[in-house]
């Protein structure tokens, strides 16, 4: 296609502009896909300050189920562990070295509902059919620590939700519902990492989650703004001729 206007003449050749088409959208998608991932940012950073620095909530069985909402914030509860009943969660690394987190139940006063407090990591022995000694007493307490969601992984496998027939259980990735069919009673949502000033725990390192800060996305999306501002000039460029 030509179109003549005044002193220049533009030339859209076929593969040309079909390529320009095509990869402009792209670059405009990328930019502003890469703006509302850091307007999420922000609101995730926003949420995790807030959480960090309110008061302790009483967890009780009126507390909203909902682990995004609750997370990182600090949850104290009355009760009991179910020493009994523990699970490990397998191949979680610390320091360089593999080995567990030990999750209890810890069922709330007067209730039939438990919450999975995180006691912390423990090193796996080299013979990972020798489990780690992650016993406990089960009297009347009142504990405190973070909610947060369950450790995730990056590919889960067809049955790595399953606990072992073990005791304590092993599992890859914990499921709250799997685990409170195999208890015999609900659990909530999410886990409870126990604070690091009360006993009965493990090496207790908790972190934030490490994310891309909200900054960085918008510099991204400026690159790809620029990409597809730098395509645009190129392809007029290339297209239009000053007429002879």
């Amino acid at each position: 296609m030509i179109i003549k206007t005044g002193r220049y003449t533009a030339k859209f050749a076929k593969l040309p502009t079909l390529v320009f088409l095509c990869v402009l959208p792209l670059l405009l998608s990328l930019g502003v896909w890469q703006l509302h991932r850091a307007d999420e940012k922000r609101a995730f950073l926003q949420q995790q300050a807030q959480g960090q620095a309110a008061e302790a909530a009483h967890l009780s069985v009126t507390t909203e189920d909902n682990a995004e909402h609750l997370r990182y914030k600090k949850v104290d509860v009355t009760g009991h562990y179910d020493a009994q009943h523990q699970f490990l969660i397998d191949n979680q690394i610390s320091e360089g070295k593999v080995g567990y987190f030990v999750l209890t139940p810890f069922i709330l006063q007067g209730e039939n509902k438990g919450v999975l407090v995180n006691r912390g990591w423990v090193a796996a022995n080299p013979d990972r059919t020798q489990l780690p000694n992650v016993a406990m007493d089960a009297e009347p307490t009142i504990i405190k620590g973070r909610a947060n969601t369950f450790p995730s992984v990056g590919i889960k496998i067809a049955g790595a939700e399953i606990p072992t027939d073990t005791s304590p259980a092993v599992v890859q990735v914990v499921d709250s519902q799997v685990l409170a069919k195999k208890l015999g009673y609900p659990l909530f949502s999410f886990q409870l990492e126990l604070d690091k000033e009360l006993p009965n725990g493990f090496k207790r390192d908790w972190h934030t989650s490490t994310i891309m800060l909200p900054e960085q996305h918008t510099a991204y999306a400026v690159q790809w703004f620029a990409l597809a501002f730098t395509l645009t000039v190129l392809f007029i460029v290339y297209s239009v001729k000053k007429s002879s």
